[in-house]
């Protein structure tokens, strides 16, 4: 690998779910900080901070109480180009439900949709896809 990713941003209101994600992405050591967000308003309060390292990629969950994954992203399009994630949002949920990925494959600012538990190949695929300079 060329070099590691600077962050991530796990979007996701199971504490579980991010642990399994965080230990998958720790072992394939591809990034140097995760950061964790439990809903769409705390991850738009993390862009939105000063103090914050901007994302390369953040995965979403779309089931979340407070403000779900299809809430942030109508408020992640009127973002600042410069508090947006620089490459790839990525919908990593429980859902195979036809009509959200159909959704997702609307929304302009998502990358893709996976269906959890994110895996070393998923990961790798999202690599290979959108980060040929780091591998």
């Amino acid at each position: 690998m060329k070099r590691k990713l600077d962050c991530i941003l796990l979007v996701d209101d199971s504490h579980e779910d991010n642990r399994y994600h965080e230990i998958i992405i720790k072992e394939m050591d591809i990034v140097n900080r995760i950061e964790f967000a439990l809903n769409g308003i705390e991850a738009l309060d993390y862009l939105k901070r000063e103090d914050r390292i901007l994302p390369e990629l953040i995965f979403l969950d779309i089931n979340m109480p407070r403000m779900n994954g299809w809430e942030f992203l109508e408020q992640y399009k009127y973002l600042d180009p410069a508090q947006k994630a620089k490459v790839v949002v990525m919908i990593l949920t429980t859902s195979a439900n036809p009509d959200d990925i159909k959704k997702a494959k609307e929304i302009e600012d998502i990358t893709g949709f996976e269906t959890k538990p994110l895996s070393r190949e998923i990961m790798m695929e999202i690599l290979n896809q959108h980060f040929q300079d780091y591998l």
